[in-house]
């Protein structure tokens, strides 16, 4: 009797074992997935910081309507706020991103003349031409907080520095006649130097005498507040020949920030320059000796003054580079949008400046995409309005809910129960004090 052949082994797994060892592995992902997201890290707070207060600003929205608070019954009420919460959300997208309308409108109208086309393609791309004109002063105002962060400081006079660099860019806009491109280039230079010497004032006085950047820099923003209100009070200084009114002449047209999208949308080169100054404040920080050395300063400056790292050096130099960034930010909108001076052109970049910073977490990139984030609310704005009946106002409540979570990491964990960050792991990375 013999005994049959043993089989050999086969060369592949039984399908049986392949399905075990995918199902092992999704296992695997799911089990990260979900410790990454109860560690409660930068990432996961900031997602459900935005998630939260999505979510809060679509209540306040829906219940401060009267068409919901009028409604007969409970379950209409429920079916109105609906409404008014995703009209309003769509209508913000809409005015910001793209609407879908404007869309199909222009694959409809791919036959009609050229003008009639490009004006369709104008209203499609409109949206995120006007989101990024109201990003770009923020970026830049953005980044004149969070560079002075970096190295301990607490810069709250972007709106001095503003006005320093706005009244720069505004007199040799119309004071001089030069070529386009040396015209443009000579005001972004003015604007720099006038929100420079602005910065410039604060971290002289602060390494000199010790006094807070705080009260330095409140201060010098009434002090430009009340010295631009008496420039343009007096035609002969600022003030328009022949107006009565508090406004600058315009600028020339040689002057004007470059147009990157035709005369229709209003998106210039000053968005550009805020993503490349963006770019040079990351490398600054991150590649060169100089941004070392306020980083250090930053963590612990009487560390660094051991080490021998001059830190009054580096509080002027980093407010100094700051205030120029908000003198670029009111160059970009007297060249890019505005093309006068008057009271109303700082509006609140000042203010906004900190909260943008604050929700980029101090970085370069984060106020990128932190400056994005509030241009879109600024422009999909007067969509609410018109087609919820919105308040424009419910705009700031939602600015100020998103900041006031994403600043309170501990009250998102509370929130959605996510577990400490353990030292030195992944999450450890979170958002820090001014002067810490």
């Amino acid at each position: 009797m013999t005994t049959p052949p043993e089989a050999e082994p086969s060369a592949t797994p039984p399908a049986s074992a392949e399905k075990r060892q995918d199902q092992s592995r999704l296992h695997s992902f799911g089990i990260v997935l979900r410790e990454s997201f109860l560690e409660g890290n930068t990432f996961t707070v900031t997602v459900l910081a935005l998630l939260t207060a999505t979510v809060i600003g679509g209540l306040l929205c829906a219940f401060t309507n009267s068409t919901v608070l009028n409604a007969p019954n409970a379950g209409s009420m429920i079916a109105r706020a609906w409404d008014v919460a995703s009209g309003t959300y769509v209508a913000l997208f809409e005015g910001s991103v793209f609407n879908p309308h404007t869309v199909a409108a222009l694959f409809q109208q791919a036959s009609l003349p050229t003008a009639i086309h490009d004006g369709y393609l104008s209203a499609v791309f409109g949206p995120l031409s006007e989101t990024a004109v109201q990003a770009t002063p923020l970026i830049l105002t953005g980044l004149a907080v969070a560079l002075p962060f970096q190295a301990g400081l607490f810069n709250i006079g972007g709106q001095g520095q503003f006005i320093g660099g706005a009244i720069m860019a505004a007199w040799l806009g119309y004071y001089l006649s030069l070529p386009f491109f040396v015209h443009v280039v000579v005001c972004v230079i003015g604007g720099f130097a006038g929100g420079a010497v602005i910065g410039w004032l604060t971290g002289e006085i602060k390494a000199r005498t010790g006094a807070h950047e705080v009260i330095v820099t409140i201060m010098l923003n009434y002090v430009m507040l009340y010295l631009l209100a008496y420039l343009l009070a007096s035609q002969s200084l600022l003030q328009a020949p022949g107006s009565s009114n508090s406004i600058t002449p315009a600028i020339a047209s040689n002057a004007h920030l470059p147009l990157l999208a035709g005369t229709s949308l209003r998106i210039n080169a000053g968005f550009l320059l805020a993503i490349a100054c963006a770019f040079a404040i990351w490398w600054l920080l991150n590649r060169t000796t100089t941004g070392f050395e306020f980083r250090s300063v930053g963590a612990n400056a009487s560390a660094a003054r051991v080490a021998g790292i001059k830190v009054e050096r580096s509080w002027v130099l980093a407010m100094l580079i700051a205030g120029g960034l908000a003198g670029l930010a009111g160059s970009a909108v007297i060249q890019g949008t505005d093309f006068t001076l008057n009271p109303q052109s700082f509006g609140t970049y000042g203010i906004d400046a900190i909260t943008v910073a604050l929700l980029g977490l101090g970085r370069p990139w984060g106020v990128v995409w932190a400056g994005l984030l509030f241009g879109a609310l600024h422009a999909g704005s007067p969509g609410m309005q018109t087609v919820t009946s919105t308040p424009v106002q419910i705009v700031q409540v939602l600015q100020a809910l998103i900041v006031l979570f994403v600043a309170a990491p501990p009250l998102i964990r509370a929130m959605f129960r996510l577990r400490a960050v353990r030292a030195g792991g992944v999450g450890a990375a979170t958002s820090k004090g001014w002067n810490t």
